[in-house]
């Protein structure tokens, strides 16, 4: 039986025998939506139908695809059939920064990075360990559903408590931390032939802007820059990282006239010829406002490469983007040789990730009865581990204050309600998650609302309620623009303290918005923080709090 996830496609061909258009081509990475079917498309701006997507990857070369949306199992099938389209072998690539799990349903979801930074401060051999298992387990169950290249660890350092877009997606607020942890993650992947990713250079960690919305500029003294932004990245280096993903945002001191993405003094002059790095410079999302509101659809790739990049992530246009990279080399902006240098870059880095079936498939697994399928689940995804790795990471990041268990409120009419930035774009609350599930087993009435919630509290709204249990969904996500406590949550916050009804606080997502809470908040009202919002760490926050109650079977 052929393995599902082996790679089909031909072995790579020499770099001569492609066309200039198939060479550029080579250097495009197209996204894609994990789901196997066209109607199951949720990003169709983005997310071209399959019989574009085939056309692009078997027909154009195209030669890598980035995932979104699907579950684990899924992406096992989805990868094959993209392998299976194109000439030449695919780089595969998700942003599982926080595992596979994040993106896709059923394999191991972690909490965000920065979780691993609150470890470190208390015990800085644990926080080391769990990043590196956190690297070794990404890989594996990315390897197993046919992903190749790991668009993490993010090592921006999020020094501003503002940043929008970073903010928990970060190792941590020093240069130190972030380095060292991103390290053992770096470490920890590459025990398997996976491709891994420093990002965001030179970095984002001091915004205000969402790059994903608009432009940022960094107007830091070159000295600064060289303190705190570089050092997660040259440590990077050193690691052995074998791609950098650029920022698109302006630094002034280094070039003020364009952002990093399009900046030959600071992808050619700083990255690879200063810091010696000689692996894949790849661009952060074409697509990103930062760079389509201010630059073409088609002007933007050229520059991109003439800046020092070798890979384009998601252009607005891809054909149109092949297209006029090669009308830049016919007009001498840009060299045939330099097209071919990035190429050989790409060739070096599918050769080390054709390596993969010998280390997911032993030679003992030919004679096995069970399937290919059955074998990958049983094996490495969501193994007990890989788990028990993630449980133990929100447990020891986990912060508690103030009196637990909850006492038991009999008769009583209590209320559990959740506040989330964007409930219709959560994956983390339904009707059997923890959050949910287990306050209504104790008798809570659930209410849901979130940036769409068009009122503020009234006093009615705290009419006949004895308790509530208040649940705070909130952090740093792309496309957002703020993870600031928004004023609906604010002011519900207010009502509930006023009336003193605020039984208990739990928040998932940012430590940022705890403190904005714990300033106002009494020191004998339960609160827990969690850097998870996925069901696992809603289950052990919720623990800390009703341990001594009983749920229903």
């Amino acid at each position: 039986m052929t393995n599902m996830t082996e790679n089909p496609t031909p072995s790579l061909p020499e770099i001569d025998r492609l066309s200039l258009a198939q060479q550029v081509a080579q250097m495009v990475v197209v996204r894609a939506s994990g789901y196997l079917f066209d109607h199951q498309i949720q990003y169709p701006e983005w997310e071209p139908p399959a019989a574009k997507l085939q056309h692009w990857l078997e027909n154009l070369a195209v030669g890598g695809v980035i995932l979104v949306g699907g579950s684990a199992a899924e992406l096992a099938v989805r990868s094959h059939q993209l392998q299976n389209w194109a000439k030449i072998p695919l780089l595969i690539a998700a942003d599982i920064e926080e595992g596979v799990g994040q993106r896709f349903s059923g394999a191991t979801w972690f909490p965000p990075p920065m979780a691993l930074s609150a470890i470190a401060r208390c015990d800085p051999h644990k926080a080391m360990h769990y990043a590196e298992q956190m690297g070794a387990i990404t890989a594996s169950e990315a390897l197993a559903i046919g992903i190749n290249w790991i668009l993490a660890p993010v090592v921006d350092v999020n020094n501003n408590p503002d940043n929008p877009v970073i903010n928990v997606r970060a190792f941590g607020e020093t240069p130190t931390e972030v380095s060292q942890l991103a390290c053992a993650f770096i470490k920890g992947a590459h025990r398997y032939p996976v491709l891994t990713t420093a990002k965001h250079f030179p970095g984002h960690g001091d915004t205000v802007v969402d790059s994903h919305l608009d432009l940022p500029v960094l107007l830091h003294s070159p000295i600064r820059l060289a303190q705190v932004e570089l050092p997660p990245f040259a440590a990077a280096i050193a690691q052995g990282v074998d791609t950098i993903m650029s920022a698109h945002l302006v630094i002034s001191a280094w070039d003020a006239e364009r952002p990093a993405t399009l900046s030959p003094p600071i992808l050619t002059e700083l990255l690879r010829q200063d810091m010696g790095f000689q692996g894949l410079i790849v661009t952060d999302a074409l697509v990103m406002g930062a760079i389509s509101k201010h630059y073409g659809a088609n002007e933007a790739p050229v520059m991109a490469i003439e800046a020092g990049a070798d890979i384009l992530m998601m252009p607005v246009d891809p054909p149109g983007a092949i297209q006029a990279v090669c009308d830049a080399v016919a007009e001498g902006r840009i060299s045939a040789a330099r097209i071919r240098e990035s190429v050989e870059r790409i060739w070096k880095a599918k050769l080390k990730v054709s390596q993969k079936s010998e280390f997911i498939y032993p030679e003992s697994q030919a004679t096995s009865p069970l399937s290919t399928f059955e074998f990958l689940i049983q094996n490495y995804l969501a193994h007990p581990l890989a788990l028990s790795t993630a449980a133990d990471i929100l447990r020891d990041s986990q912060q508690v204050r103030g009196f637990v268990p909850l006492v038991s409120m009999p008769n009583q009419k209590l209320r559990n309600l959740i506040l989330a930035d964007n409930i219709l774009l959560g994956d983390f609350l339904g009707r059997q998650t923890p959050a949910v599930a287990l306050p209504t087993q104790l008798g809570y009435q659930l209410q849901l609302l979130d940036s769409h919630t068009p009122s503020i509290p009234t006093t009615s709204d705290s009419e006949g309620f004895s308790g509530t249990l208040l649940q705070v969904f909130m952090r740093g996500n792309p496309f957002q623009g703020s993870f600031e406590l928004t004023p609906l949550a604010h002011h519900w916050f207010k009502k509930l303290l006023t009336t003193g009804e605020l039984q208990a606080l739990v928040i998932y997502g940012s430590p940022y918005l705890l403190e904005q809470f714990l300033v106002d908040l009494p020191l004998d009202i339960p609160c827990v923080f969690t850097f998870g919002q996925m069901p696992a760490a809603q289950a052990i926050a919720l623990e800390i709090l009703f341990t001594s109650q009983k749920f229903a079977n």
